[in-house]
């Protein structure tokens, strides 16, 4: 079960316990506005999405993982890699509450050391509606660079991208325990 520890999170490999806490996420329009259609999802897809996930640790060797405040060991969030088209996408999704405290660049800036150290990716991708400015906010702090307007599965979407030698290692918290 790969997971990390950064400063103040958990990363840990989602398990079907986390189901009530993923539902709830995607249960908050708030949260969902961005992704995709915008709509709220209901606890049967929040449980086809738990299980795809969980599905795609298996066929990838890599995913998004369950975020937990390590402070409190409340689940605050999910995120980390998933495959768009093959090529790995850093995604981050996070309880309202827990907005604007930099959680998101934590997160995304260990899935992209993971991607680029431990899975020896060299380009990985993020992508966001044009709108969703603290998305775009992340993508940026983390260096990675506007590469194009695009569509996918008919959601207009603007592409940024980092490679493994633009990708800045800094002295941030990462620690990878990779027991399978």
């Amino acid at each position: 079960m790969s997971s990390i520890e950064t400063e103040r999170l958990l990363l840990r490999r989602f398990r079907p316990d986390d189901l009530d806490e993923l539902a709830k996420l995607f249960s908050d329009p708030d949260v969902m506005r961005y992704v995709g259609d915008g709509r709220t999802v209901n606890r049967e897809e929040s449980d086809r999405a738990l299980k795809s996930i969980i599905n795609h640790w298996q066929r990838h060797g890599f995913g998004r993982w369950a975020t937990i405040d390590k402070q409190t060991r409340k689940f605050v969030g999910f995120g980390g890699l998933r495959s768009l088209f093959d090529t790995p996408e850093v995604v981050y999704h996070f309880s309202k509450g827990n907005w604007g405290q930099g959680l998101a660049t934590e997160l995304a800036r260990a899935s992209l050391r993971f991607g680029f150290e431990d899975r020896g990716f060299n380009r990985i991708v993020a992508v966001a509606k044009p709108e969703n400015v603290a998305s775009i906010h992340v993508m940026q702090k983390l260096g990675m660079r506007f590469e194009m307007k695009t569509s996918y599965y008919n959601i207009e979407v603007v592409q940024y991208e980092i490679t493994r030698n633009e990708f800045k290692l800094d002295d941030s918290m990462y620690i990878l325990h990779d027991q399978e």
